[in-house]
């Protein structure tokens, strides 16, 4: 995490691009701007702010957005539901159909069900996110009329506003990881479909879904499990761009907005928050390999 302040801190004032500049408007004096950097703290040398910055952090202290003039701490709390809702739709829906998908391809190895699946996983991990999304509002929203083209309707106004609005971008950002996660769980799979204790399972009599699920996917589950939490980093890639389509007020809009508005203490607050999630979902994953394989002890 440490690393991560210090390149992201780095990073952002080393690009093109002032803050106060931005601020001040296109008519502003050299003297206006100069007044808007000293006020920011911008005047000072790199070394005084990111020591301010990293002060106010270890306190809890975010700093206030320069563009939307609120508490940084503040801003991520209304942006974050969004952003939850998304996230854990687009996981719950690709692992569900990622998961099966992967599973039958491998049970049914060169036939024209495993190419098929193998195609739509290459075609779904090759396609960009946003030419998804522009596609599924095309034919879902415009063309068929069945869902909202655009927006958010948050929990607490009504649960069929919030599925609906769920749908389309949840479908757009599931895509990659689907087409992800399918394909490792096909590959673990056929690592030990041909294992001894599965033919003997086999040989004693057992149905043909216990043996895949009980003696295959579990045995098969630590790279499964594994690309699942890897696949985080995606997710948040993803949740940027699929905010930006269907102008959904989360955090990954909220961090293009504060990266075109040069708003340094909000980009700063929101990537720490994303590499601390990261962090945390490796670390549960992790922990989760020993009770998939008792053998595996930290």
């Amino acid at each position: 995490m440490g690393v991560v302040a210090v390149v992201v801190f780095l990073l952002l004032r080393l690009t093109a691009g002032d803050p106060a500049a931005i601020i001040a408007g296109d008519n502003a004096t050299t003297q206006q701007v100069a007044e808007i950097r000293v006020r920011l703290g911008l005047d000072r040398p790199i070394a005084q702010q990111f020591a301010i910055w990293l002060g106010n952090v270890l306190r809890g202290d975010f700093g206030e957005s320069f563009f939307f003039k609120k508490k940084v701490a503040d801003l991520i709390l209304e942006r974050l539901e969004p952003t939850l809702a998304l996230s854990v739709c687009t996981v719950v829906l690709a692992v569900v159909v990622a998961v099966p998908l992967g599973v039958i391809a491998a049970y049914r190895r060169a036939t024209w069900i495993d190419r098929g699946v193998m195609a739509l996983s290459v075609l779904g991990f090759s396609v960009p996110v946003f030419v998804t999304g522009y596609a599924l509002v095309y034919l879902f929203a415009i063309q068929l009329a069945w869902l909202p083209v655009q927006g958010y309707q948050r929990l607490h106004e009504g649960l069929g506003g919030f599925v609906t609005h769920l749908i389309l971008p949840s479908l757009t950002l599931a895509a990659i990881y689907v087409a992800l996660i399918a394909r490792i769980t096909r590959a673990s799979m056929l690592e030990v479909l041909d294992a001894d204790h599965v033919r003997t399972a086999r040989a004693k009599g057992l149905a043909e879904m216990p043996v895949l699920l009980r003696h295959v996917l579990r045995n098969a589950a630590v790279p499964i499990v594994t690309v699942i939490g890897l696949g985080v980093a995606l997710l948040i890639g993803g949740v940027v761009v699929t905010e930006s389509v269907y102008s959904i007020p989360g955090l990954g809009r909220l961090t293009v907005d504060a990266v075109l508005a040069r708003d340094f203490p909000t980009v700063q607050a929101v990537i720490l928050l994303f590499s601390l999630v990261y962090v945390l979902i490796n670390l549960v994953v992790d922990l989760t390999y020993t009770v998939l394989d008792p053998r595996i002890r930290y």
